[in-house]
């Protein structure tokens, strides 16, 4: 059994910085990458950031250079540093990893997301 648990987001005004923070537990061999995707209502879900072990992170165009993404790989989190929110980056924030657990089978796994509101 593997499962992504997330921590952070909430209510921030406009301009302001949240941190949402990921960790992958249970019965993992390695975490191959991981990321964080958002879905705004009405919306279909997207890339936000995401980065590999060994890999530079990539970003969704809409947040480069006010996001920032990083890893703990010794102990299997993903942090996504949000700076200059705007109201359009409100979303329920998903993590996902890529995971080959300790039998050999490798996943997919999605956290159950966190909403992050921007608003005055």
């Amino acid at each position: 059994q593997v499962q992504l648990v997330e921590a952070g987001g909430g209510l921030v005004q406009p301009g302001g910085s949240l941190r949402v923070s990921c960790e992958a537990s249970g019965s993992i061999f390695i975490v191959y990458g991981m990321g964080w995707y958002r879905q705004a209502p009405g919306k279909q879900r997207e890339l936000v950031a995401a980065i590999a072990a060994a890999d530079s992170p990539n970003y969704a165009d809409s947040v480069k250079g006010r996001f920032a993404i990083s890893r703990k790989n010794a102990k299997d989190t993903v942090n996504l540093q949000m700076n200059s929110l705007k109201p359009e980056d409100t979303a329920v924030y998903y993590c996902k990893a890529q995971i080959q657990t300790t039998t050999g089978r490798h996943l997919e796994v999605w956290g159950q997301g966190t909403l992050v509101t921007v608003s005055s």
